[in-house]
């Protein structure tokens, strides 16, 4: 997927907003495939000392699933997206202030650098590995083949 280089949006895209819901969808339709019903804009406490609502992406109270889409591709020069690894650092720091009891998954778009083929999250995973918490799940999904695998 292309980016128009003036305002970071995605060629084609009406929104980054837009590509983000469709990305949603697309994990919910993925999950359903596989006999798991979640709900959009699911809401749960979050917080050690102090809590707050927090709206995930995707949720379900039972089974207790938690699920962060992160529709993130590397630059288009190849560089390293430094805003969206934030983005998933974010995500992980709210896994780890969720109920414990919750599965937790970050689902995330598969896209190759253009000139390696390492995957955004594989970069991710290696540079960052030390901030995923502990019992959080790494999906990687290929939405032209609509296959999901787990990753970490």
């Amino acid at each position: 997927m292309l980016w128009d280089v003036n305002n970071f949006q995605r060629i084609g895209a009406s929104s980054n907003a837009a590509v983000g819901r469709e990305f949603e969808e697309a994990a919910q339709i993925f999950f359903h495939s596989e006999g798991v019903q979640l709900a959009r804009n699911f809401v749960v406490p979050v917080g050690h000392r102090l809590q707050k609502n927090k709206r995930f992406d995707l949720g379900s109270a039972s089974p207790r699933i938690l699920v962060e889409c992160k529709s993130y591709t590397w630059t288009v020069s190849g560089n390293r997206p430094s805003a969206k690894i934030r983005g998933m650092n974010e995500a992980m720091l709210l896994f780890g202030a969720a109920p414990r009891d919750y599965r937790k998954i970050l689902f995330v778009l598969k896209h190759l650098h253009p000139h390696s083929k390492v995957s955004l999250i594989s970069h991710y995973i290696k540079n960052n590995g030390h901030l995923i918490s502990r019992g959080v799940e790494i999906w990687e999904f290929d939405l032209d083949a609509k296959q999901g695998a787990r990753v970490f």
